[in-house]
């Protein structure tokens, strides 16, 4: 269950799904050389298989870490989703491993907010339908549901990262800007935060959503809300396939009530190489892509490399600051010193154990860091000792604290 590292050239890294080459360059120009690379997500029996024998897997959203493949990863000390979410992954069943996830939560901010921006302005234009009709053979040339989106108003739900982002570059084209957040937040330019998503919804001739995927979230745009939004009125969804009720956005576009739509996210999407079902593909007044928000050669390099730096910083020096599932402690780099990490449950008695391992052995703390969360500890303890063998019994009397979820010996 407990790992001990080794050097660098013999710490496997296993990356899936054709992650970016930024992310194998900051692998290997810091001396990670044993990397598997798959262009593809794997089937879970050759996903089992080839977790056991990483140290430090990365992947994206096409790839499930769940408990049954984690337990087959008794050498895993990290996990990297070079993406946004983390839904993909079992964060308790990883958690309680001893295992921290690291993701990319702002690195493809600019590209789903692009693709925000851009499908407004098809939508508004109604471009979509007329590019169907075109590819029919009708010639649609008229000025007839097409409009600016100067002087429209524009409805953020979810003003977090990327709604900001979408509200500054609506800004910009001179569309208004109202937004509904479940906390009170600081609105930028000229957006104002309006005091309900009914509001909002009453309010946008555009509705653009961007909230995590949570169980308060799961089916919040429905039959209700649809029908508080503005006859003629567009919705995008770029967040959370989950957070429209999509049997209620086809009855209300069948219905003509909302003029249009657009979405980038589903509730199930299908593996490479399957076929895309959806009631909306019917539709010709509606945008669908296939989960492309943040799929842009300039986010993809940005997030390989921002999650790779954090796995790597984790690996060399024990900091799992901006871990998902983890406490966050920032750890610099020691030289001629043992540093040992100790992930424990968060019970009564364990740093107390803990320290006694050393007093007992006549080893002085030169360094402690510890954090916790409402179940676990993360502890990393830098010792003066300067010979390996100590630090072995060390890891071995860790290892058999009450508590303990797993130790390593860093260097």
């Amino acid at each position: 269950m407990n790992s001990t590292s080794l050097e660098k050239s013999r710490i496997r890294v296993l990356l899936l799904e054709g992650i970016d080459q930024s992310a194998l360059d900051a692998f290997r120009s810091d001396g990670y050389t044993d990397i598997e690379f798959h262009e593809k997500s794997l089937p879970e029996d050759k996903l089992i298989e080839a977790v056991s024998g990483a140290y430090l897997i990365g992947i994206r959203s096409n790839t499930h870490l769940t408990k049954r493949v984690l337990d087959h990863a008794s050498r895993l000390i990290g996990i990297g989703c070079y993406c946004i979410g983390t839904n993909q992954v079992d964060l308790q069943a990883a958690q309680e491993q001893g295992i921290p996830v690291f993701n990319a939560p702002f690195s493809n901010t600019r590209s789903v907010a692009e693709l925000v921006i851009a499908e407004t302005i098809l939508l508004m234009r109604g471009i979509p339908w007329r590019n169907a009709k075109a590819h029919r053979g009708e010639w649609v040339k008229t000025a007839h549901r097409s409009h600016e989106v100067r002087g429209k108003c524009l409805g953020i739900v979810g003003y977090g990262h990327i709604g900001t982002q979408v509200g500054l570059l609506a800004e910009g084209l001179g569309m208004e800007v109202v937004f509904h957040d479940i906390e009170n937040k600081l609105a930028l330019g000229n957006a104002r935060q309006l005091t309900s998503l009914e509001a909002v919804l009453q309010r946008a001739d555009v509705v653009t959503l961007h909230v995590p995927e949570t169980p308060e979230t799961k089916n919040m745009i429905g039959a209700r809300e649809l029908a508080q939004m503005k006859p003629g009125a567009a919705l995008v969804n770029a967040a959370r396939g989950t957070v429209v009720d999509i049997p209620a956005l086809v009855e209300t576009l069948r219905s003509g009530h909302t003029g249009s739509a657009a979405l980038d996210v589903f509730p199930k999407e299908p593996k490479a190489g399957e076929e895309f079902f959806s009631p909306l593909r019917e539709f010709d007044n509606v945008l669908l892509t296939p989960h492309i928000g943040g799929s842009t050669e300039e986010a993809q390099r940005s997030i390989g490399r921002e999650v790779a730096l954090k796995m790597v910083r984790y690996s060399n020096t024990g900091s799992t600051l901006t871990a998902v599932n983890f406490p966050e402690v920032s750890l610099p780099e020691q030289r001629g010193r043992h540093r040992l990490m100790h992930i424990h449950r968060n019970q009564p008695g364990v740093m107390s154990a803990v320290n006694t391992v050393f007093s007992s052995s006549g080893i002085n703390i030169s360094g402690q860091y510890l954090e916790t969360n409402a179940k676990i500890g993360y502890v990393v303890i830098d010792v003066d000792s300067d010979e390996r063998a100590e630090s072995l019994l060390l890891k071995r009397a860790l290892d058999a604290i009450p508590g303990t979820l797993k130790t390593r010996i860093l260097y």
